[in-house]
């Protein structure tokens, strides 16, 4: 087998595609599951056995590669607009400091100066990382 292609080449296509499909699918699951079959179809087509080895390795960089997308989209987010998105009024509600357990957030009424940080938390609590409650991943 070619180091290169085993080494550079795979890896390499494996994270940009895994980015590509997190963004389609919206599960790491989903994302790793397809790429196992993928690669399982070409270790017994095109290589031998020993291929397997990697095609394990691959899905695992896959799984990591779509989690940390999918985290870092919703962090992301989480922190425009004062955590709310435009578009996404269910994600995140404007009046999610009147919920904070921070005193600075209690004491001044829920003004939103001080409780971006809850905010973002709760916002992030509310995306876990395993389920979406329905919503679009697009957006």
């Amino acid at each position: 087998m070619n180091f290169l292609l085993l080494f550079f080449a795979l890896p390499v296509a494996t994270i940009l595609l895994a980015i590509v499909l997190q963004k389609i699918l919206c599960s790491p699951i989903l994302v790793a599951i397809t790429f196992f079959a993928i690669y399982l179809i070409v270790t017994f087509a095109i290589f031998d056995e020993t291929f397997l080895v990697f095609a394990i390795v691959y899905t695992i960089l896959a799984y990591i590669t779509a989690a940390i997308v999918r985290f870092l989209r919703r962090f992301f987010r989480c922190q425009n607009n004062n955590n709310c998105d435009d578009d996404d009024n269910d994600s995140c509600n404007n009046d999610s400091c009147n919920n904070c357990d921070n005193d600075l957030c209690n004491n001044n009424g829920g003004n939103n100066n001080n409780c971006n940080c809850e905010k973002i938390c709760n916002c992030l609590r509310e995306s876990s990382m395993f389920g979406s409650r329905g919503r679009r991943c697009g957006r």
